[in-house]
């Protein structure tokens, strides 16, 4: 299986003024197909080749750092054009809602350790939201691993990579993902992985 670059799922300048064209065009159109280039190069005529993107990431890692690191990053980014939406944020779907206070206390309590996993992880990263053992967790991964590698699902991520946010924040790390979580989040989206990793 050969990875490819999807469209976005909204126009490149749907997100501002939380995420600018600029940052899109680079970010998606550059970077994220920079990383579908390279992991097709890396995986032909390896043992990954013909394997489910999933199982490439679960494989690799440890194993083969070019493969995993640029099926990683696809993985990854499959998914977080999907956690944005213009108009994003505000209140989480009922079932959702309900799992963050019974693992948090609350939304905000959530919020906040999202943010400080944000903040907190060193150099380039992700943060997360995950389902591990049916309870959900808030963590944190380098570079392109995910829980995915760490026995969790995850049903939320946010790059934390600077490409993801220097145009737009320079260094302000901390207000770029809190304009995240208020203002670009796709909380129906993250509620429909919620459902399938309960399933």
């Amino acid at each position: 299986m050969s990875f490819t670059l999807p469209d976005l799922p909204y126009a490149h300048d749907a997100l501002q003024p939380f995420m600018s064209k600029e940052t899109l065009e680079y970010h998606h159109d550059k970077h994220h197909q920079a990383y579908v280039t390279n992991g097709n190069n890396a995986i032909k005529g390896t043992e990954f080749e013909g394997k489910s993107l999933e199982e490439i990431v679960k494989t690799s890692h440890g194993k083969n750092p070019a493969v995993f690191n640029n099926a990683g990053q696809h993985y990854n980014h499959l998914h977080f054009w999907k956690w944005m939406k213009p108009n994003g944020g505000g209140k989480l779907p009922g079932a959702l809602e309900k799992a963050v206070v019974d693992s948090f206390g609350s939304v905000e309590k959530f919020k906040e350790d999202f943010v400080a996993a944000g903040v907190g992880q060193f150099g380039s990263g992700w943060a997360w939201l995950e389902v591990k053992g049916g309870k959900l967790a808030v963590s944190k991964t380098p570079n392109g691993e995910s829980p995915l590698i760490h026995g969790a699902t995850p049903i939320l991520g946010v790059d934390v990579w600077e490409h993801s946010y220097y145009i737009d924040y320079r260094n302000r790390r901390p207000d770029y993902l809190k304009a995240f979580l208020e203002s670009l989040v796709n909380w129906e989206y993250v509620a429909e992985l919620y459902d399938g990793a309960k399933a």
